[in-house]
């Protein structure tokens, strides 16, 4: 089967879902679609058909590109746009989750999986109410039981509408604890560096010596005169030049 029939289907499918497609359901959906019993697709002819979209929509004057997230493929406005269309969302963007809730999410997806008991010895607080949120907002999930622990405690893990809400295909994608960190480091020390130049700003300025300012009356009282017998003196001046008579 030809790349060109092949493609706008495959366009076509991954717009009108609402989930992301993976590559083995598109190539179901297009055969099956399609019906051609005798030219069936393959999996390489839709990898490579994929592949020629994604490029296709990578260029700059589209604002929606194909991006692979939750191990599917999905048509997403580019980052580019996301004030423009958080306008037709109102407040559904503004609701976010608690420092708790965060710190839970953030714990899970790292550690994952893990028992809340465990949650706990890294928080150091109780997190039932925060689990019980994650659960509701589907970003985590309840994968199982630890059978080797007392009592057999459920098990969490991050959700497959986490992996959609971050854009990433698994917990492999979040970045690097120690990029994180350095990340941090780095940040602190350009404050460090912008409040010691502000300081040694601060110390130039204080230590110039201070520029003495003339007035009116410092320069009358230093103002030059000639003597009698021609000499240029120091003195006072207070005679107004509009005041002088021109003698005839």
């Amino acid at each position: 089967m030809e790349l060109s029939v092949i493609i706008p289907h495959i366009e076509a499918l991954i717009f009108a879902s609402d989930k992301p497609l993976t590559n083995e359901e598109i190539l179901e959906l297009v055969n099956s679609a399609l019906a051609f019993i005798e030219d069936r697709a393959t999996q390489q002819q839709v990898d490579a058909a994929i592949e020629g979209i994604k490029e296709k929509y990578s260029a700059e004057f589209y604002a929606f590109e194909l991006r692979q997230i939750g191990g599917g493929w999905q048509f997403l406005t580019k980052k580019e746009y996301h004030k423009t269309v958080a306008q037709l969302n109102g407040d559904k963007f503004l609701k976010r989750l608690s420092t708790a809730a965060l710190e839970t999410l953030a714990i899970i997806a790292y550690k994952q999986p893990i028992t809340k008991s465990e949650i706990e010895s890294i928080r150091g607080v109780n997190c039932d109410y925060a689990v019980q949120k994650l659960l509701e907002k589907d970003l985590v999930i309840i994968s199982g039981r630890n059978e080797d622990a007392v009592g057999k405690p459920l098990i969490y893990a991050t959700s497959k509408s986490f992996m959609d809400y971050f854009g990433i295909n698994s917990a492999d994608d979040l970045p690097k604890i120690s990029e994180v960190l350095m990340e941090e480091l780095v940040q602190a020390t350009n404050v460090q560096e912008a409040e010691e130049n502000m300081e040694t700003t601060d110390t130039v300025e204080s230590d110039a010596p201070e520029q003495e300012i003339i007035t009116n009356e410092d320069a009358t009282e230093k103002a030059l005169s000639v003597n009698e017998n021609g000499d240029i003196v120091e003195g006072e001046n207070d005679s107004n030049p509009a005041d002088e008579k021109t003698e005839n």
